[in-house]
């Protein structure tokens, strides 16, 4: 779940060439309590050193970058403790809040139903969620929410993956909307037991059931499929794979993706036994850094209210690149079939509606998929998204590159990790290329 402060660099990150750009680390080589793999770091010297860099400096209390080709074991640089306080060093096994990069994961759930002809990408939602037939849209965006006109388009799957349904978010719109969103209980996230915007005071409904029925009654933001807007479209999804599959959506998840590709780590809640697990999630402020979410005693060790299917899971990173290498395989990891690679191909495919209107998003010049960007021109193939707390994740399916990293801290504006990282990334891949 992020706020429009947590998405300042993003907004950079995806305004750079193909999720990568010039530009190198300038830290050397430091000491860690974790061993490190000689052998890697040598391959990925940029990008080893800017993960040093930012542990060794004390701006972050640790950071684990997962990288693999293919089918290959990913390949592990990592520094540091789960917290400042603490003497447990973070590894592949870690546990982080992924926020948004959930909204892939829901993304290809959703395919695996368009793929089994249970529903279509440009099948009106109202078919299956009747209270969406007759929307209402703003004649202002973020102005009034009385002064409103019918939408002339119904909602699709396709505008929920590609954020173009012209639905809201309470941590984008402003004024009378993001008001109305909250006093719904429209706001599909968690940070903190902490009373810490933009999460106090409001207080989530109960069920993905009951926020599809209040979200219908919101006014949209824009005519569907005009423009991209960030908004709860992948929790929307969610809603619509309970009713497509007759599974709950946290189940669904479970015996088609997590299952199969083995992802044993990645869920909605964080058992009590599986807390030491759990990194500590940190707010930057004021030159400050404090904890915002304890392992020990984090929100994500109690139900969330729903499963959000844009911004609820915790994952590690191996289990992520287990994700990641699936989509790699085009769909298949370890002998197991997920998803066909029909399905792959669309999902990471460019959806966007030809009527959507890009200029002055996070998305201009690029495409987007099934739930995360995806890259055209000399980044074809490339599919991933980012997370409110840092965390970055993609592949690349035509080359086979798999590439996550994590962290926790917020606003991941704060710090520019998240733009440097997929940088880093390019320039070793460049200097390995150059060395061939």
């Amino acid at each position: 779940m992020e706020d429009r402060s947590f998405l300042l660099s993003r907004r950079s990150l995806l305004r750079s060439a193909g999720w990568f750009g010039a530009g190198l680390a300038g830290s050397a080589f430091l000491p860690s309590r974790l061993l490190a793999d000689p052998a890697v770091e040598a391959v990925y010297p940029t990008v080893t050193n800017l993960v040093y860099d930012y542990v060794a400096s004390g701006r972050l209390p640790g950071a684990v970058v997962a990288l693999g080709w293919g089918s290959g074991a990913p390949m592990q640089i990592a520094r540091g403790t789960m917290a400042f306080d603490s003497l447990v060093p973070v590894d592949l096994d870690s546990l982080y809040r992924i926020y948004s990069m959930t909204k892939p994961i829901t993304g290809m759930a959703a395919m695996l139903l368009v793929d089994e002809g249970k529903i279509g990408l440009d099948q009106p939602i109202s078919d299956f969620l009747p209270r969406f037939a007759k929307m209402q849209v703003q004649m202002t965006p973020d102005g009034s929410i009385t002064s409103l006109k019918p939408a002339q388009s119904a909602i699709t799957l396709r505008h929920l993956l590609t954020h173009t349904a012209g639905l809201g978010y309470s941590i984008i719109q402003k004024g009378p909307l993001k008001q109305a969103y909250e006093a719904a209980g429209l706001v599909p996230g968690q940070a903190s037991r902490l009373s810490i915007p933009p999460f106090s005071g409001v207080k989530t409904v109960p069920s993905l059931a009951e926020f599809a029925d209040k979200l219908a009654d919101m006014p949209l933001v824009y005519e569907p499929g005009t423009r991209w807007s960030y908004s709860v479209g992948l929790d929307l999804v969610g809603r619509i794979i309970e009713v497509v599959s007759g599974q709950s959506f946290d189940a669904f998840l479970a015996a088609r993706i997590f299952g199969p590709c083995g992802m044993a780590s990645t869920g909605f809640q964080v058992a009590a036994a599986q807390a030491p697990r759990l990194t500590t999630n940190y707010v930057i402020h004021d030159g400050k850094t404090d904890p915002i979410d304890p392992g020990a005693s984090s929100v994500y060790l109690d139900p969330p209210a729903f499963p959000f299917g844009g911004a609820g899971l915790v994952s590690s990173p191996r289990d992520y690149d287990r994700f990641l290498m699936m989509l790699a395989g085009g769909g298949s990891i370890g002998g197991t079939r997920v998803m066909s690679e029909a399905a792959v191909r669309l999902g990471t495919s460019n959806l966007l509606p030809a009527s959507a209107d890009l200029a002055g998003t996070w998305v201009a010049g690029a495409g987007f998929g099934a739930g995360g960007r995806v890259g055209l021109g000399a980044d074809a193939g490339t599919f991933g998204w980012s997370g409110a707390a840092g965390t970055v994740g993609f592949v690349n399916t035509r080359v086979g590159l798999r590439a996550g990293l994590f962290v926790q801290f917020m606003p991941s504006s704060a710090l520019p990790f998240p733009e440097e990282f997929p940088k880093s990334v390019l320039t070793d891949i460049s200097a390995m290329k150059k060395a061939a």
